[in-house]
This record gives C-alpha cells, sequence and structure tokens, in this order.
C-alpha cells in the first residue's frame, strides 16, 4: 500500500561523495535514536534487499566496465523501487523511523552531474521509483575528493574507480541539488571531527522538532 503523504519526516537519508563519512553519521544517528527508545530502521543504497542486492553486485562490479550510463541509472532505481516498495514504506507505516545511507539524491549527483545525464529526466525517474516518497531531511556531509579518497578503503568497487574528476562531479552536483531544494537538504562540512558532525545533525533535527 502506497502512503498518503509524499514527505514523512521520520524518514532522515545520509548522502556525499565516496569517503565523506556518511555511513558513519548515519549509523550514529541510529544509535542516538535507539538509545532514546525510538524504533529505527537502517537502509544503504544500493542493496537492501534480495532483488536489490542482486543489482548492486552488478552496479559495482569493477569488471563491468561496459555498463553504460543510462543503464547504471536505470539499475540504481530500479534497486530503490524495490527498496522503497519493500522495506522504506512498509517501516514508515508501521511508525519506525528509517535512516538511509544513500537514497535518490545520489541517483542526481552521480548519474546526473557524474555522468552528465538530464538532471529532470532523472528527477521524474526518481519519483516514479520512489512513489513519490521524499525524506523529511537529507544530510549532505560535504569534504574534499581528495579526503574522500584517503579515508576510503584500497580496492575500489566500479564507480569508486572513476576518479577524483568523477567525484568531483559528483561533488558539485550535491551542491546544486542542496540549492534547488534548501528547505530539505542541509549541508555539513565533512572535514569537522565525527563528534562535531554528530552534534550538528541532532542540532538540526531538534530545530526542526523532529526529535
Amino acid at each position: 500500500m502506497l502512503m498518503s503523504i509524499l514527505i514523512n519526516h521520520r524518514f532522515i537519508t545520509f548522502e556525499g561523495i565516496d569517503g565523506c563519512g556518511k555511513s558513519t553519521q548515519a549509523r550514529m544517528l541510529l544509535d542516538y535514536l535507539e538509545q532514546s527508545g525510538e524504533q529505527v530502521f537502517f537502509v544503504r543504497e544500493p542493496g537492501g534487499t534480495p532483488i536489490s542486492e542482486a543489482v548492486r553486485g552488478i552496479l559495482l562490479d569493477i569488471n563491468r566496465a561496459e555498463l553504460s550510463d543510462r543503464t547504471e541509472a536505470l539499475l540504481m532505481t530500479a534497486s530503490r523501487a524495490q527498496l522503497t516498495d519493500e522495506l522504506i514504506i512498509p517501516a514508515l507505516e508501521a511508525g519506525q523511523w528509517v535512516i538511509a545511507d544513500r537514497y535518490a539524491d545520489s541517483t542526481l549527483a552521480y548519474q546526473g552531474s557524474g555522468r552528465g545525464i538530464d538532471m529532470e529526466w532523472l528527477i521524474r525517474l526518481n519519483k516514479f521509483a520512489t512513489a513519490d516518497l521524499e525524506p523529511g531531511v537529507t544530510f549532505v556531509i560535504d569534504v574534499n575528493p581528495a579526503l574522500g579518497q584517503q579515508r576510503r578503503s584500497a580496492v575500489n568497487d566500479r564507480i569508486e574507480e572513476a576518479g577524483l574528476s568523477f567525484q568531483a562531479k559528483v561533488r558539485d552536483g550535491y551542491r546544486e541539488i542542496a540549492e534547488r531544494f534548501p528547505e530539505r537538504i542541509i549541508v555539513l562540512d565533512g572535514s569537522a571531527s565525527i563528534t562535531v558532525i554528530h552534534k550538528q545533525v541532532i542540532k538540526e533535527m531538534t530545530r526542526r522538532k523532529l526529535i
């Protein structure tokens, strides 16, 4: 059953280039909410369901260099559609919080700015894939691509293998969509300490009366 509202304030997403620290912040918020007695469901993209994980395997396989940009965009949103229908919407309808390590904005930044696919088309594709569901707030952890590269493991996946110039385009994409959706997207300085960023996340959620 699809939700009757478009924006769910218990749905929080974290975004940013590879190595920005978003996964750490997503987990810290999950722990914070659980310690406050809330029921919290965590997801990460691409993946999360058997179908979505199978798609993830294709998308990140470094040996699939032949994968076209349009195919990449379609597979990303297909994985998202399954995750949204199978896990995210049911969790929200059950009154749980959902914390997502990546969601629709990743497609706009990576396949839009990074791969050069038309942003307006991707927005429409995302709306179809997500059944018009939007997070209550999105935190973009902004870092220099060189710093992000230093933080990552030595083994790159297919997308990370695209290099620093690609990550720079993705970073520009996040800045562009943050300007486009300023009420939803909060940009945080990823060069700050983990503790400082976490406190900023909690402060913003408190300011919005979400917690």
